[in-house]
């Protein structure tokens, strides 16, 4: 089945180069950016600043290929790339929970954001954590558990290669 989307705007950054760009939003807290949204879908805004955070779906357009076992920057081992939060990936889609400061217009102004200058964006949702809530009782993150804090500290290399 061929899927095909429009992007609904684009991501603005300081990051025109992969390299030294964070990895994860926590390597990327304080970073300012801005979201200028296609101004036929600047109605979809509407109540929107009444939330602090929101999650963005984008198009990681810069990446080529993708693997399906990958070992991520912070483990030794390789994982399948569905168990990590790698690039290259089948479909290229890449998501970030990100500030929302304030919103003028069609531009939305954002912090804690870790992605290229000029990622097209697919959709932007509100964050509420408290939908889940009820559904994680027992939470496990994997292979992760005992390397996250190495995603505060380190920036990208190779990861979109």
């Amino acid at each position: 089945m061929k899927i095909e989307l429009e992007s609904i705007g684009t991501i603005h950054t300081e990051f025109e180069n992969i390299e030294g760009m964070p990895i994860q939003p926590t390597g990327a807290k304080g970073i300012k950016g801005k979201i200028v949204l296609d101004e036929k879908y600047a109605a979809g805004l509407k109540d929107l600043e009444d939330f602090s955070h929101i999650h963005l779906l984008y198009l990681l357009h810069k990446v080529e290929g993708y693997l399906l076992e990958v070992k991520p920057f912070m483990d030794n081992n390789t994982h399948g790339v569905f168990a990590t939060r790698s690039p290259k990936r089948p479909n290229r889609i890449g998501s970030s929970v990100v500030k929302l400061d304030k919103i003028e217009g069609n531009t939305i102004y954002i912090s804690n954001i870790d992605v290229l200058n000029g990622t097209p964006l697919l959709d932007i949702k509100p964050y509420v954590p408290q939908l889940y809530e009820d559904t994680i009782d027992e939470l496990k993150i994997g292979w992760f558990e005992n390397n996250h804090k190495k995603a505060k500290s380190q920036k990208s290399d190779d990861r979109f290669k």
